[in-house]
């Protein structure tokens, strides 16, 4: 059967959204079919594949960052997936072994698994470091790695380690064209309980999308507007981008 070719075609190298495949009958070529079942068990595979705990600790170690591994109260990742509420509370262990680690830091970064592990293995260190170059003066806590974690964990990480701030790096949910993108959550004050509507977002963090150099000049505006007006959330509007001229935003995302 021949293949219909779209007339939207070259708008392809502009979006990764599945637009212009053609068409074979009733149907979509074979090509973007296999594509589309691929993507689909890449993210599939996101979502199991396990954190390698010890290979990212190892990194964090030869970058000289303090760091310390948890793990949620979900005790495997079947839990986890069907039990949202334990992977907000850390395990009675990881509780016990993070108290001695507790300092009054400014900021303490997590790095979650969340839904894709890759995107935490691959883009949080790159992010932290960029991060932390632009925090002038700040008391930096321990990276804490976390496993089978929800947002939420954060909040308990936080509050046991006396931080004024905790920014969570999570693995995203996968889409079809991004199986390993980062979210970054900023909470000030955190203790057991924030809501959502407590936390300043940060979103779709991977080359592809919101680059590392980008992400991390939006996180330390957050960061330095969180200490400065003791607060996150809806009530702290992202004007990161009105704080810088020209286009430097453009050079700072690769557009």
């Amino acid at each position: 059967m021949s293949v219909s070719r779209n007339p939207w075609k070259a708008l392809r190298r502009f979006t990764d959204a599945r637009i212009a495949l053609g068409r074979a009958g009733n149907s979509v070529p074979t090509a973007p079919l296999l594509a589309f079942n691929l993507a689909h068990a890449q993210a599939r595979d996101a979502v199991h594949r396990p954190l390698d705990v010890s290979s990212l600790l190892e990194e964090l170690a030869s970058r000289r960052f303090a760091c310390a591994s948890v793990c949620s109260a979900a005790s495997a990742r079947d839990v986890y997936l069907r039990r949202p509420d334990l992977g907000r509370m850390l395990s009675d262990d990881s509780a016990a072994s993070l108290a001695t680690h507790a300092t009054d830091a400014d900021v303490v970064f997590v790095i979650a698994d969340g839904l894709s592990s890759k995107a935490a293995a691959t883009h949080a260190i790159p992010l932290i470091e960029r991060t932390i170059a632009r925090l002038d003066g700040w008391r930096i806590g321990p990276v804490v790695v976390a496993t089978q974690a929800r947002v939420a964990l954060g909040d308990c990480i936080g509050a046991i380690l006396r931080a004024r701030i905790v920014a969570v790096l999570i693995g995203e949910r996968p889409g079809l064209s991004s199986p390993a993108s980062l979210g970054v959550y900023v909470t000030y004050d955190p203790v057991q309980g924030r809501s959502d509507a407590e936390r300043n977002c940060i979103s779709n963090v991977r080359p592809e999308g919101l680059a590392y150099d980008a992400a991390a000049f939006k996180l330390a505006w957050l960061l330095n507007e969180a200490r400065t007006r003791k607060l996150t959330g809806v009530s702290l509007k992202d004007d990161s981008a009105t704080t810088l001229p020209g286009r430097t935003m453009d050079r700072l995302s690769g557009a």
